[in-house]
This record gives C-alpha cells, structure tokens and sequence, in this order.
C-alpha cells in the first residue's frame, strides 16, 4: 500500500495535488511519500515480530537522500552501506555508527579506515584476501572489529541476471564450500571478532524458495563451524525481498517472510541482521513527468515525457516495469509507446502498452520509483540532475536539488594549452 492516490479526479502524494507540486518545483522530478516509508518500515519490523533478536539496517544504495535516512533512522533502522560516500550519508542523517553494517565487495583501504574510525558495527567481508586487509588495518589503528564473512551459497534467485548475487558466477561472497576454512583462518586475527556469516542472494525476489535454500545452506554451515568450536553470534540474512511493479506481481509479505526465517533459523541462537532496500522505499516513491508531445509512429504513438532514462534508468538497464499513469485521468485508454528526449532508442520505458489516454502537457507519474531511481540518475546528454521532494501529510520540500547544466559545466576546466 502507498499514499499515491487518485482524490477528486487528481493523484495526489498524501495530502497534495501533484499538479501543485508540479507547479512547485517543474518536471521531471521524484515524489516522495514520508507516510508511505514509515508505514513499510513498520509492516517490515512487524514480520519479524517472532523472531528472538532482530537488527535492521537500510540498504542505502536503494534510495540514498538524506531526508528519507532520516526517517528510516527514527524509525529505529540503521544502515547497510557499501561506499564511503553511503557511511558518511548514513552517519550524517543520524544512524547511530554502531548500527551500520558495511557490505560490498570492493572496499578500499581508504573506506575500511573510514569505518573503523567511526566505530561501526559490522564489516561485512566477501573475500579471504579482504579479511586480512581489514586486520592488518585494524591492527594498525588499534582496533578489533565486528565481522562477518559474507556466503555465496549458489543458490539462483530466479531475478533478474544484473542484480542475482548468489550465485557461484557472481562476484559476491565466498563459495559455501571453502566457507569454513576461510572463517577459520580470518578468526585467528586478534584483530579481528569474526561473530557470523552473511547472505544476499538477490533484489526484487517475488517466491521465498530461493531465500530458504540459501538459508538452511547457511544454517548447515553454522553448525559446521560450532563444531571446530567457532563462536557465531550473528548471521547476516541480507534483503532482496521484491515489490509490485505489475499487476499480478504478489511478493512474499513481511509477515510471510518473517513466518519462513523463523522456521529456518529456529535452532540457530543468533541475532538476526536484515538489509531491507526495495520493499521499504520502492513504492514510497514516484517520477513526476510531463508529456512533450504525442508522436505518430509506425504502428502505436510514441508518448514523448520530459522523463528520461538519464532521470530513471531501470527500464534502460533492465527492461523494469514501471507503471505509467496520468495524473488526471479521464478514463479513456489507447496503446502506446512511452519514450524520453534522449538520443538513444534505450530512452524507452514501455512499448505497446496500454495506458490512460495522455496528451501533450499532461502530468503522468512513473510509480514504484522511490528505490534505484533518483540514486541512479545521471547528466546524460547535458541534461540536468533531476530533484527530490519529499510529502508528509500537507508539507511538502525540496530535499535534492535540480543541479542545471551550467552548474554542471561549471566545474569543468579548460587546460591552459586550449586556450
């Protein structure tokens, strides 16, 4: 459920016209609901309600802005991070250090620093080769850290290639089958308290199969490791947990996910982490564009929008659904294709869809846009930065900017010798 709903003959974003907001703060632009984020935030922590002992930290990388880590943080979440520019976010928005967990396969030195001297709560290592890097480090500066080794448990999420982790081709975490000496190994550094395990196997996961297998592989080797009298007191179980996109699209509920774990994990005696991404923020969002104009085409007509896939680029990068809606809807259809300015036949969000009849200077919202949208963005084709806004009930804000092209090209430099 979302606050994106349609009042009066007009979608609004909680208590607002998006029509007004559009008048605000131009097109294309991203919709947040602060609503819809604290509601999903707490559905999430009700579906783990059975469960013992339970950490929950935003995967930032799903939607980065400042103001929505806030909300998540004084909803009692903390951070998944996998950049130094995502721990410096996380702490800036006021994530307590000790509730960031930071993942990722490529972590320099530079950012293992980084972590270590804010105190943070967990490294989450994905290599035998980066687990004594961070001790050597941690030695250096005097420091013991919470770890775990992340898992590649080659389990296939059945998502789609580009964001399917664990797998055995997959860059992620170490083979489950060298899992145990690797651990054993990194836990002789005094440098190091090696406390658990970690998985994530994929994003945008519509069946809990997948998860479970991956989960009771974990389970197998958490027993395996007890009995060469290792300590585990914490296994990582990651996200991936899908949204709606689509009609017919039924993801697992929290609450469905939450029943599954415990079953799984209900001999383990361990605190469970979670990393939600997609199912707190996906739907909490939406791009705002405006039509340029319909264009005849060969067979359908193209709906050209001031939305690019510079602005949301899912649909470029993955073929991704997004629903396309008109903000004042008439109730006529036609069939169309839905495409962006940008000179690339990539800037297409749909083909031959069915959609609410629009026509040049309508409003129309891209929904389920509030996860690897806006974060994803880019000044393709010298266009701008697209914006952020955030609703809470009747206030609305800007809490990203418009950065323009010439702010852009402004901090380009001509060398002396071209002059």
């Amino acid at each position: 459920m979302d606050f994106f709903q349609l009042k009066g003959g007009i979608i609004h974003a909680e208590n607002l016209p998006l029509t007004v907001l559009a008048e605000t703060y131009g097109t294309p632009c991203y919709i947040y609901s602060a609503g819809t984020l604290r509601r999903h935030a707490r559905v999430f922590r009700e579906g783990l309600s059975a469960l013992p002992k339970v950490h929950c930290a935003f995967a930032v990388k799903a939607n980065p802005n400042l103001a929505i880590l806030r909300i998540l943080a004084k909803e009692g979440y903390g951070a998944d991070v996998v950049s130094g520019g995502e721990l410096a976010r996380a702490l800036a928005a006021g994530m307590a250090a000790e509730d960031i967990v930071f993942s990722g396969v490529g972590k320099t030195a530079a950012e293992m620093r980084d972590g270590l001297k804010a105190d943070i709560g967990q490294f989450n290592i994905e290599s035998i080769e980066e687990g004594h890097e961070l001790a050597a480090i941690a030695a250096e500066m005097g420091k013991c850290p919470a770890v775990t080794l992340r898992i590649n448990p080659d389990v296939d999420a059945a998502t789609h290639a580009k964001i399917s982790t664990g797998k055995a081709e997959n860059k992620f975490g170490v083979a489950i089958d060298h899992a145990a000496d690797i651990f054993a190994e990194l836990a002789g550094h005094s440098s190091l308290n090696m406390r658990g395990v970690a998985v994530h196997i994929g994003s945008q996961l519509l069946s809990l199969n997948p998860l479970k297998m991956a989960f009771e592989r974990v389970g197998n080797l958490v027993q395996q490791l007890r009995e060469r009298g290792l300590t585990i007191s914490h296994v990582d179980l990651g996200g991936g947990i899908g949204v709606p996109y689509k009609d017919g699209e039924v993801p697992p509920s929290p609450a469905e996910y939450g029943a599954m774990v415990a079953d799984v994990t209900r001999n383990w005696d361990v605190t469970l982490m979670f990393e939600p991404g997609r199912v707190i923020a996906g739907n909490a969002g939406v791009m705002l564009t405006r039509v340029i104009r319909v264009k005849q085409g060969h067979g359908d007509p193209f709906v050209v929008v001031d939305g690019a896939m510079n602005d949301l680029a899912r649909p470029a990068l993955y073929d991704a659904y997004h629903d396309f809606v008109p903000v004042q809807p008439d109730g006529t259809n036609m069939m169309a294709n839905i495409v962006g300015p940008i000179c690339e036949t990539g800037d297409t969000f749909a083909r031959n869809r069915p959609i609410g009849a629009v026509k040049a200077g309508d409003l129309a919202i891209f929904r389920t846009a509030g996860a690897y949208g806006a974060t994803m963005a880019s000044t393709y084709n010298s266009r701008a930065l697209v914006p952020e806004i955030l609703v809470d009930g009747d206030q609305h804000a800007l809490v990203a900017d418009r950065i323009d092209p010439a702010t852009i090209m402004a901090a380009e430099r001509l060398p002396d010798w071209l002059d």
